[in-house]
């Protein structure tokens, strides 16, 4: 459909313009005779002085003064004021005025259209731009590369990056030279959605047609390298783009401190941070935060206020980043009644409003440790005081009060959650189906499932497995059986847990035989078996006196290189307690490992 209007506009047939008219787009036949003006011009915008604003108000009183002035201003200050409040973000009232310019029959170009195609774009709906899109071969007008860059970057930002490569292919294929712009959005598209190889051969025929990359392009492709742990390859990139004169920025170095950090390489980090301070590129808020968060992840919490200490003494201020990092660091460590501590007076007293991220990690640390009435008190605070809990909020109580079993409450929040207009998560579902599980209500659990379908919600594998689990707690083998088996009709494949949930089911109900042959095809399947699975297997065998298969698994499972749980080896010991030789009991406990 794409090439059928760009062929058409470069053709500019009047075929092609009136089958482009009968699709209507809500222009009157009085307003399109100010398009066919002869004395209208579509040239370039000369460079004037931008409005400025405080408010809106101000852009809003300054265009209805510009209707009623006669006669009217020229489009280029129209298209000016407009192109200022696109500035302010203010997306919704560029159009409500766009559409005013219309219904006053205001002429305009392809510069106008450029600014509502990209509000439209801004506020993802790529539909309606193209719709712009349209109209311009409907009013004769010739799309530049600024509308194909801003439909490029609709399209990415809105998360269909290969269509906006699909329109990039086709920009060039009609003879439209792409930018530096365009060829930086469609790099950043291809790395969006993980494809850094191809975003690298991008780069090269850019190259290759005169388009020389700059940092951003650079930067981009080095920063997806990173996130697929390709370090190597990114400090290649870095390598070649100082080779060319290229100065990497705090963007670049902070993309692979973050890689490198993370990977516990401290003497490369060090490294890193001195050639960063050698090229001149000072390290901002960003690259102390990482320092900090991976510090306090690896449980170096004197380490991280060491660096928050140097980040301020080098003209650096923390942000509620920084002290998010810290109070989860000392919430990682159980330090809760420290992290509490840095909540109320550090994060105040440095002047960093703590945000719905420092709540969560205090309610989540809260309910991980069981201290619940804790994680309600702040839950409170926030609900009076601000900011307003969130879904992650309720899924970290849901989750505290399902472990204690406080099912009741649970459920309040979540339909509280509901009432408020947050809409709960595949983790919210499956805490709470964990919950009702754990505790026996199976009623419930499947209840609540149906809810969640109901919802729009797809359920995940991990769903299915933690009701096949719960239906075997109950001894409800059949319906067990059944809802696994009916996984393949719902579009899902077993993962090594599902397996494990059967195999230990099956075990216990003492359908030994059916397990093991569940446990034969899972390498069939594709999922090769784990130490769990083996123990699972072994010990059910072991429970029906079967010893001499179960001593055949476990030979073929230390062969494997896995170890034999010590209630697997218990219960070896416990049949073979009149063993002679004692050979057997020797192996098994000298391939232990505590469960």
């Amino acid at each position: 459909m794409m090439m059928i209007m760009m062929s058409g506009f470069i053709k500019k047939t009047n075929s092609s313009a009136l089958r482009l008219l009968q699709l209507g787009n809500g222009i009157s036949p009085i307003c399109f005779a100010y398009f066919q003006n002869p004395f209208f011009s579509t040239s370039s915008l000369k460079k004037k002085p931008r409005y400025v604003f405080h408010k809106i108000d101000d852009a809003l009183a300054l265009f209805n003064q510009m209707i009623h002035t006669h006669p009217r201003p020229s489009l280029v200050q129209f298209t000016q004021l407009l192109g200022t409040i696109v500035r302010m973000k203010d997306y919704q009232t560029a159009l409500s005025l766009f559409k005013q310019m219309e219904l006053l029959c205001i002429p305009i170009d392809v510069y106008t259209l450029n600014i509502r195609l990209n509000c439209f774009c801004q506020l993802g709906r790529v539909g309606f731009g193209f719709s712009v899109f349209g109209r311009m071969f409907k009013l004769g007008l010739q799309p530049d590369t600024v509308t194909f860059n801003t439909l490029i970057n609709g399209l990415s930002i809105g998360g269909k990056a290969a269509q906006a490569v699909r329109l990039f292919d086709d920009m060039v294929r009609e003879g439209y030279e792409p930018s530096l712009i365009t060829y930086n959005t469609i790099v950043n598209g291809l790395c969006k959605i993980g494809d850094p190889t191809r975003a690298i051969r991008l780069m090269r025929t850019m190259e290759e047609r005169g388009c020389a990359p700059n940092v951003v392009t650079y930067s981009t492709i080095i920063d997806s390298l990173c996130k697929d742990k390709l370090v190597t390859e990114a400090l290649n990139l870095v390598s070649e783009m100082t080779g060319k004169g290229i100065q990497p920025n705090a963007f670049t170095y902070n993309s692979l401190l973050h890689s490198i950090c993370y990977r516990g390489q401290w003497e490369r980090v060090i490294t890193l941070w001195n050639e960063m301070l050698a090229n001149n590129c000072k390290p901002d808020v960003v690259s102390y935060n990482i320092l900090v968060d991976a510090s306090c992840k690896e449980g170096k919490i004197s380490e991280a206020h060491d660096i928050v200490e140097r980040m301020i003494q080098d003209g650096v201020q923390p942000n509620t980043v920084t002290y998010n990092a810290l109070m989860d660091g000392y919430c990682l460590q159980g330090k809760m009644d420290e992290a509490r501590k840095f909540l109320n007076s550090m994060m105040i007293v440095r002047g960093c409003v703590p945000d719905v991220y420092s709540y969560n990690i205090m309610v989540n640390g809260f309910c991980k440790y069981k201290r619940v009435d804790e994680a309600m008190q702040l839950f409170r605070e926030m609900s009076q005081n601000g900011p307003f809990p969130n879904t992650v909020t309720y899924t970290s109580l849901i989750n505290g009060m399902s472990r204690l079993g406080r099912l009741s409450v649970a459920q309040e929040l979540f339909k509280e959650m509901s009432a408020y207009g947050l809409f709960p998560n595949l983790i919210t579902y499956s805490t709470l189906l964990h919950g009702f599980c754990m505790n026996g209500q199976i009623h419930n659990a499947l209840g609540l499932f149906k809810v969640m379908q109901n919802s729009g919600l797809k359920p995940y594998i991990v769903h299915y497995n933690i009701l096949i689990d719960g239906l075997f707690e109950i001894g409800q083998h059949a319906v067990a059986r059944e809802l696994f088996h009916g996984l393949s009709l719902k579009g899902l494949q077993p993962i090594v847990s599902t397996y494990n949930i059967m195999i230990k089911g099956l075990c216990k109900a003492g359908i030994t035989n059916e397990a093991y042959e569940l446990f034969r095809k899972m390498e069939v399947n594709g999922c090769l078996p784990n130490s769990y699975s083996y123990n699972a297997m072994i010990q059910g065998f072991l429970r029906n006196d079967d010893l001499s298969t179960a001593a055949k698994i476990l030979d073929e499972m230390v062969s494997k290189g896995f170890a034999a749980y010590i209630s697997t080896a218990t219960m070896f010991v416990k049949l073979l307690c009149s063993d002679t030789t004692g050979e057997l009991i020797h192996e098994i406990v000298g391939n232990c490992k505590l469960c």
